[in-house]
C-alpha cells in the first residue's frame, strides 16, 4: 500500500517490516537519497518505499551491500542503464537459483533421514529396530550424549 503522505522513519520501518536502524544504515550506505523535513527527519514517499522493498528482497536473497550499491548507482544514472541493471539482476538470479538447487538437495537428504527414523521408530518414539545406520549408529551410541545428533 502506497502512503498518501510521506512517512516518518518509524512508520516506514513498520510498513517494510524492518527496524529504523536498518533504514538509517541503508541511508548511510548511500542506497537512497531520502528527503528530509525541515527538522531533519527522514520522510519516506511511495518511491522510496518501493525502492527499499526491492532492495530488501535483493538483500534477502543474499545480495551484498556492494551489489546493492552498484544497482542503485545504475538506477541514479537513469533509464539508459536498464540493460546493465538487468544484467546485474540476471547474474544474481543465477546465483540464487544455484543456492536453491543446493538447498533442495540438502532438504532431500534431511527428508531421507527423517523417513529412515520414521521407519524405525514406534508411535511412542522408541526404537522398533536396533540399527538405523549400522556401524555409524553403534559408534554414536558409544559417544557422549552431547555428540549424538
Amino acid at each position: 500500500m502506497m502512503p498518501d503522505h510521506p512517512l516518518s522513519i518509524q512508520e516506514a520501518a513498520t510498513q517494510l517490516g524492518v527496524s529504523p536502524h536498518t533504514l538509517r544504515y541503508y541511508d548511510r550506505e548511500g542506497l537512497l537519497d531520502v528527503p528530509r523535513a525541515t527538522g531533519g527527519e527522514r520522510r519516506y514517499s511511495g518511491r522510496e518505499l518501493t525502492l527499499l522493498r526491492f532492495l530488501l528482497h535483493l538483500r534477502g536473497t543474499g545480495m551484498g551491500m556492494a551489489g546493492l550499491r552498484a544497482y542503485m548507482a545504475l538506477v541514479r544514472e537513469g533509464e539508459h542503464t536498464a540493460p546493465e541493471r538487468r544484467a546485474l539482476l540476471v547474474a544474481h538470479e543465477q546465483e540464487v537459483e544455484a543456492r536453491l538447487l543446493d538447498l533442495q538437495a540438502d532438504l532431500g537428504a534431511i527428508r531421507t533421514k527423517i523417513a529412515r527414523y520414521d521407519a524405525h521408530l514406534t508411535c511412542d518414539g522408541t526404537t522398533a529396530r536396533p540399527s538405523l545406520d549400522g556401524p555409524v549408529l553403534a559408534a554414536q551410541r558409544a559417544a557422549p550424549q552431547e555428540v549424538n545428533a
